[in-house]
């Protein structure tokens, strides 16, 4: 059956058309000289090198380790922020929250401050266990979940708050414990933003720089991802970071495509 025909409202004012496609240009544009740019004569052979190697295998072991740390620890922090009241809750979502505005530079001077040799829980770890995390894969992988957790946990509070609590007064009303309930109903319902969430928090993770560079440094085969390399290609081989820049942004699309059904469909 067809869609009923839209209501003809006149034509679009200038005034909003013009910025509107400046805006579209200006997103569009990059994206395809990118893609116009990158050497497709020798891309296979440049992402068969030692170093894109060893920075994709590494990109990809910390975004899939970030994602498993958001589902263990962000899935809790999500249920408990949308389903216990206790006091400080608004203060809690509101510092989850920051991360999403904070500078990546500067979320890398925070986990410094914490985690760095002679930080606050960092020292006592280097002169109890003798563990030192900075300039380390660990730095990577802590620095990546640092900065995707917030959207995997928005993601999924707002699942869990679109559910409502009904489902689980009910279990409750049947003798099933909170754990029960949690795992029986809560959470069956919030899969789909579990899903959004664990996708949000993998691209983010991919396209870390700032927070990385800074906490883990840039070191081959040990802490340089994917775009800490093009950063360094970029002065060396232009070429070559334009092959690599153009694998994120396959996964970037990809990424899109999967939660098309929420950003690409009309309600």
């Amino acid at each position: 059956m067809s869609s009923p025909a839209e209501p003809c409202l006149g034509r679009p004012p200038l005034v909003l058309l013009v910025p509107g496609a400046v805006a579209a240009l200006l997103l569009v544009v990059p994206m395809v000289t990118l893609v116009v740019d990158t050497p497709w004569g020798q891309f296979v052979d440049q992402l068969t090198s030692e170093a894109v190697g060893e920075a994709l295998w590494l990109t990809a072991l910390a975004s899939m380790l970030t994602v498993v740390l958001c589902l263990l620890l962000g899935t809790p922090l999500a249920w408990l922020l949308a389903r216990v009241a206790f006091p400080g809750r608004s203060i809690l979502r509101a510092a989850v929250l920051v991360p999403l505005v904070l500078p990546p530079v500067v979320a890398g001077v925070a986990l410094v401050t914490a985690l760095g040799r002679t930080g606050a829980v960092g020292r006592p770890l280097d002169a109890m266990f003798g563990l030192t995390i900075p300039y380390t894969t660990t730095a990577v992988v802590i620095a990546h979940t640092f900065v995707s957790m917030p959207f995997y946990v928005l993601s999924v509070e707002g699942a869990l708050r679109s559910a409502g609590e009904e489902f689980d007064a009910v279990a409750a009303t049947l003798g099933a414990d909170r754990w029960t309930t949690f795992r029986r109903v809560t959470l069956p319902l919030a899969l789909p933003g579990v899903i959004a969430g664990a996708a949000l928090a993998w691209a983010r993770s991919l396209g870390e720089f700032g927070a990385t560079i800074t906490f883990a440094g840039n070191y081959e085969g040990t802490t340089r991802t994917m775009p800490s390399l093009i950063y360094t290609l970029l002065q060396s081989d232009p070429q070559l970071a334009r092959t690599v820049s153009m694998v994120l942004l396959v996964l970037s699309v990809a990424v899109l495509a999967l939660l098309r059904n929420r950003w690409l469909t009309r309600p």
